[in-house]
């Protein structure tokens, strides 16, 4: 079976995995009589729980939900809705959203009852032998929201197909404007990709909260938060990728 590099390779390479690599080496070297190994160990320790609390990785979601604007009114007047995809996740019956999918597929829902326009869903297939996460996303929006998905675009790899090709299905039925729905930390970057082409989008976003790093709670670390770093430090990863490949 062959691995799907493009996600495990951010899992390795980024924290808290890589902290905890290297706490693992700079340990067996400390062990071995390196001094500096010791410090360096002791230092992704303390990154490590840094990460894990709620100040520091509600700076790092800030730090790209800043760049989210709202537009008091848009050039031209949404009349669709696009849902991106975020992860899959193991089921009794075989794949299904994960929890980042179903929070999106939750607004949409939300903002299509709200507003009526038709949704389309983006996301191809992200694991050998999985089935493409659109369609998995279609089903979800029947089966527990009771709404009906008009398009499904099953074949992107990344976010920048994700604005491609919903861009395209979307024009061809003559379609120029649409909400789209993601998690604020995400937003920007799918907005750059749309940007690249001629429909026009205006951002639903997900979970803009305030940070807070006065209060002693703040500062406790927990496992929760560790994800948070995570996602924000992948997107800023993300975007790195996407400045190199012009």
């Amino acid at each position: 079976m062959s691995i799907p590099w493009r996600h495990t390779l951010p899992a390795l390479t980024l924290p808290p995995m890589l902290l905890v690599l290297c706490c693992l080496v700079c340990g067996l070297l400390a062990w071995r009589g390196r001094r500096l190994a010791g410090l360096v160990g002791a230092a992704s320790a303390l990154a490590l729980l840094l990460l894990a609390t709620p100040a520091l990785a509600g700076l790092l979601r800030w730090t790209l939900e800043r760049e989210v604007t709202l537009p008091s009114a848009a050039s031209a007047p949404p009349t669709a809705i696009i849902i991106l995809g975020a992860e899959v996740t193991p089921g009794p019956d075989g794949p299904m959203v994960g929890p980042l999918t179903l929070e999106r597929l939750r607004a949409g829902a939300a903002l299509h009852r709200r507003m009526g326009w038709p949704i389309l869903v983006t996301g191809g297939v992200l694991a050998p032998g999985d089935p493409p996460l659109a369609r998995l996303m279609a089903l979800s929006l029947a089966e527990d929201f009771g709404v009906t998905t008009r398009w499904i675009e099953a074949r992107a790899a990344n976010t920048a197909e994700n604005a491609a090709f919903s861009a395209a299905m979307l024009q061809a039925e003559g379609i120029t404007s649409a909400y789209l729905v993601s998690h604020a930390w995400h937003v920007p970057r799918a907005m750059d990709g749309f940007a690249r082409g001629s429909l026009s989008v205006t951002p639903a976003p997900l979970s803009l909260t305030p940070v807070s790093m006065t209060r002693m709670t703040d500062w406790l670390p927990r496992p929760d938060h560790l994800a948070e770093s995570w996602y924000a430090l992948r997107e800023w990863a993300g975007r790195l990728v996407h400045v190199l490949q012009g």
